[in-house]
Order: C-alpha cells, then structure tokens, then sequence
C-alpha cells in the first residue's frame, strides 16, 4: 500500500482553496469595477450629455436646449390643426362622453363629436402661441444646480423641469384664452347639443337600473357613461398643456440622442458626443 505524504496535500489544499478565494474576489471586484463604468457610461450615453464643461457653458447650453424645444413645441402645435393632426397631443373627448362616441355616432351623431373635437383642438391651438413667454421667463431662471442635474438627467429631464416650473403659469394664461376661444369657436354650443343630445336620446337608457344591474353582471358597467357635465373649459387646459409637454419631450430626446437636432455650436458642445 502506497502512503502519501499528508502535509504536502494539505498545502496544496489548503493553497488551492486560497487562490480560489482569492481570484474570486478579485473577479467580483473587477467585475463591480466594470459594471459601474458600463452604468455611468451609459448614462452618459444615454443623456448625451458631457458633464466635464464649465458651469458657465453647461447653463449656457441648457438654456439654448430649453429654448429649442419650447420654441418647437409652441411653433408645432401653434399652427393650423397643430393639435388636431398630432397624435401625441390631440384633445381627445372627456372619457365620460368619449364612452358614448360610438353609440352616439351610430345614432345619427357624427357632427356633433366631430365639431366638438375640432373645437377643443382649435382652442388649443389658439392659445399655444401666448405660451411661449411663461416657458422663457422658467428659461432664464434656471440655475447652475438645476442646469447640472438637468444636463445629467433623464431624456425628458428638460421636459420635468418645465413641468414643475411652469404649469401652474400656464394654467392660469390658458385658462381665459381657452374660454374665449370657445365662444369664438361655438365650443359652448357644441358641447351643450352634445349634451342635449345625451340627455335626450340617450342618458335615461344608459341610466336605467335594470339596464345598469345587466351591464354590470358582465361587467360592462364601467362602459356606460353616467353624467356628461366634465368641466369642458378644465378638460382643454389640461390637454393643451400635456399635448405642450410631449411635444417637447419629444424635441428634447432628439436633441440629447441626435446630432442633426444639434443646431447650434453650443448644443453641440453641450450634448456631442
């Protein structure tokens, strides 16, 4: 019978088992090490954005990008059927009424939502253009702090910001231009025919308990509209400053992810890569 030697195996054991321990941690330390330059560099990549500029240049640049896409987002949605034709910002019916748009438009009522739809859209769209003075005045604000945060953030950093800066501003603009330009545009009356119509023909069926009881058994009663009185003028202000802020967080992604967006020396400097 052969006998080893216990001591040298145990060394080799023993040192086998450390250099094990030890590459594993040395390759989940590199391994992390990687990662977390692959993440930031994503993230610069994904932002478009060369954090390494001065302050100075960073708001410079900042600002032009703010005004770009402001710019693009009144001028867009500023000209004729600028809402209506835009799929990202169109006014859409109140979703009370806008369940009973098939049911109305088999009864006879294709005028009637369609002149309330184009009349929603083109208060908009009148309003857009006195916009654009809330968005400069966010603009020229700005910080160096919001401008680094801005510059590192997210493709529709740009956008949050005027979000929070200015909707309240442009709430109060739109709101009296929105109820002008629906007497101009007969919104009133298209919306009270449409709701005559309702009640006429159409809100003592969808009413009736038994008919209420049945919808819901098969659970369609979340289909069947219960009122028609959304504050038509709250409604289009609403949708004319969402369908504002998807156009420019549209605009802003182009500007951070595309050099043809890229029109000037600064966003270039700013957002190149």
């Amino acid at each position: 019978m052969i006998k080893f030697n216990k001591k040298p195996i145990l060394m080799i054991a023993i040192s086998s088992t450390l250099a094990t321990q030890l590459f594993s941690f040395d390759f989940e330390s590199a391994l992390k090490n990687t990662i977390d330059t692959v993440n930031q560099a994503t993230q610069t990549s994904n932002s478009g954005a060369n954090i390494n500029l001065k302050d100075s240049t960073i708001t410079r640049g900042l600002k032009e990008a703010l005004k770009v896409g402001a710019k693009y987002g009144v001028e867009t949605l500023g000209k004729k059927n600028g809402y209506l034709n835009n799929k990202d910002a169109k006014i859409k019916l109140p979703k009370n009424l806008e369940k009973l748009d098939g049911v109305i438009r088999k009864a006879g009522g294709d005028k009637i939502i369609n002149d309330l739809i184009l009349s929603m859209n083109n208060a908009a769209t009148q309003a857009a253009p006195k916009t654009i003075e809330i968005f400069i005045d966010a603009i020229e604000k700005i910080s160096i702090k919001d401008s680094k945060a801005i510059l590192a953030g997210d493709n529709d950093a740009i956008t949050k910001y005027f979000k929070k800066n200015t909707t309240q501003s442009l709430k109060k603009l739109i709101k009296p231009i929105i109820q002008k330009s629906m007497q101009d545009n007969n919104v009133a009356k298209y919306y009270d025919t449409f709701n005559s119509f309702y009640k006429e023909n159409i809100k003592d069926i969808t009413q009736n308990n038994s008919l209420m009881q049945a919808a819901n058994s098969y659970g369609l009663g979340d289909f069947i509209s219960q009122a028609s009185d959304k504050n038509l003028d709250e409604h289009i202000t609403d949708g004319a400053i969402r369908g504002l802020f998807k156009i420019i967080a549209k605009k802003e992604k182009d500007i951070r992810t595309k050099a043809s967006a890229q029109t000037t020396s600064i966003l270039k400097k700013v957002f190149g890569r």
